[in-house]
């Protein structure tokens, strides 16, 4: 088998992949092409199913969708609300905290599934950046060090697919493909 290197394209992506053709027009081959292609592709799984299952636990858990009382969201916004960087969220979070565990539930459902097709996969990876930040921000904000703090390292982890998208194994590429074969645009 023989592995063609990636050369970089001049004047334009004519007929490239990222900007990026084989040699003699041809689309380059190799398996380090192919683990750069899916490289995210781990990355996907794991926050779409980590949000999935957090939203069906919060969904599934009558303790937590409660205003009150041991392992309720009107608890845990309560003990956090001083020690937050953002207290002010956390009142609104306190105006109706049932409510706010079901949008937080559906919210972390939303961004899952969206992440795991492939499905408006870029403002799924927003929708999940922002739910980290405002945990990071309220609930892991006097984790010391700050490192310790779970969600800060989950705020990255949706950057690069914020960035990124779903390049691959998505609804996002087959509607995008599917829009291209028949000549329309999604913006016009």
């Amino acid at each position: 088998m023989r592995i063609v290197r990636p050369v970089r394209a001049r004047g334009g992506s004519g007929g490239s992949v990222n900007g990026v053709s084989g040699v003699g027009g041809r689309q380059p081959a190799g398996v380090r092409v192919t683990a750069a292609r899916y490289a995210l592709l781990p990355l996907r799984i794991f926050l779409g199913v980590t949000f999935v299952y957090a939203g069906i636990d919060k969904l599934t858990d009558s303790a937590f969708l409660a205003d009150s009382g041991a392992g309720s969201i009107g608890e845990l916004m309560a003990q956090v609300r001083d020690g937050s960087a953002v207290p002010w969220l956390v009142d609104q979070a306190l105006k109706d905290p049932t409510a706010f565990g079901y949008a937080m539930a559906y919210g972390e459902l939303a961004v899952g599934l969206g992440t795991l097709v492939g499905l408006l996969s870029r403002l799924a990876a927003a929708g999940g950046a922002l739910i980290s930040l405002s945990l990071w921000l309220t609930v892991s904000w006097q984790s010391e060090p700050y490192y310790y703090g779970n969600d800060l390292a989950y705020l990255m982890a949706w950057l690069p697919l914020v960035l990124a998208g779903a390049p691959y194994l998505s609804l996002d590429l087959a509607l995008s493909r599917r829009r291209r074969r028949q000549g329309s645009r999604l913006f016009t």
